[in-house]
């Protein structure tokens, strides 16, 4: 893509003796494949942008940048250090454990990302992911395709028990603003609703401690932000005290998992399947314990990806961008 920089600010910049604004899209393909416009945030200065950008090339790409533009490439101290003209530091997501906050703020470089733009898709994600759980529409899909049907001496078969959602309990790990819109979409199922978090809120939702809710659940679905002390917390522990036919769901972040425990309780039988739309590794090492189990579904980390959200990341940045740099930065997490 070609940078630009509008003529006024140019001039502008000339006239005080500043060198024009460079920002940085370190790995922009994933948000904005094509169908997006970066117009908006190409206005605000020079744009250098890159699909992606290896681990090697980040200090040598970012080292002019005033602004560095980042979705899941690291910005470690070693970028920031490199960086002398760097003031802001724009997450093009919610979580923003790919930036050295501390590191940030040593240097005063505000940090700042996009909350809330992938609540209704996320939600969205989770109950695709527990109705394939729980119907295996794309395996008889993809069935009837291979000729299956065609070759059935029935009129209608199934490779496993579906079940209802109605009457069951869903336990939601996580009440903020996405653990809330599952609870609400699973209560027009019909569904039980309990959930676990650091505070209770007033809900018609019940709150119950981590092991009543995996103990209690038909199916379990994380949507908490992950930490060091939930790090690895769904173990072998918690995975023994589900029901044998319950349904663990994971579209939050992939180190939450012990996965050779949850591995090891899907070959055994101690849980009934799991989905998930994240690994502790992405993408995932080809040997990896969960990719070969048929009772494991997993999407490529794709639950945010919604055109809508992603219009709304384009634009919130933007946005973030213009605040930090008239200074009021909005978004702020350093």
């Amino acid at each position: 893509m070609k940078p630009s920089l509008p003529g006024w600010l140019f001039v502008f910049m000339i006239i005080n003796n500043q060198a024009p604004m460079k920002i940085v899209v370190t790995d922009g393909y994933t948000l904005n494949p094509g169908d997006l416009s970066w117009t908006e945030i190409e206005s605000l200065g020079h744009i250098d942008y890159f699909d992606r950008t290896s681990p090697d090339d980040v200090v040598e790409r970012c080292k002019e940048a005033t602004v560095i533009v980042t979705n899941k490439t690291p910005i470690t101290r070693s970028v920031i250090d490199a960086a002398p003209q760097l003031k802001l530091i724009a997450v093009t997501a919610t979580g923003y454990n790919i930036v050295d906050i501390s590191a940030a703020r040593d240097r005063g470089i505000v940090v700042c990302n996009v909350p809330g733009y992938g609540t209704d898709a996320v939600a969205q994600h989770t109950f695709a992911l527990l109705l394939e759980l729980s119907n295996q529409v794309g395996r008889h899909a993809a069935s009837v395709l291979n000729g299956d049907w065609s070759r059935s001496k029935d009129f209608c078969y199934s490779f496993q028990t579906i079940h209802e959602l109605s009457g069951k309990t869903i336990g939601v790990v996580g009440y903020g603003a996405i653990g809330m819109k599952v609870a609400e979409i699973a209560r027009a199922f019909g569904m039980k609703v309990l959930y676990f978090s650091r505070n209770k809120r007033t809900t018609s939702d019940q709150w119950v401690s981590l092991d009543e809710l995996f103990a209690e659940s038909d199916v379990v679905s994380l949507h908490c932000p992950l930490t060091k002390e939930n790090t690895g917390m769904v173990n072998e522990s918690l995975l023994r005290r589900m029901k044998p036919s319950a349904f663990l769901i994971n579209t939050a972040r992939g180190q939450l998992i012990n996965e050779n425990d949850l591995a090891h309780a899907l070959r055994e039988g101690w849980i009934a399947g799991a989905a998930l739309d994240v690994l502790s590794k992405e993408p995932p090492e080809s040997d990896h314990p969960l990719v070969p189990l048929t009772n494991c579904i997993i999407t490529p980390h794709n639950a945010w990806i919604s055109y809508e959200g992603r219009v709304r990341i384009m634009k919130t940045t933007a946005e973030n961008i213009k605040a930090a740099l008239s200074g009021r930065p909005q978004h702020v997490v350093s």
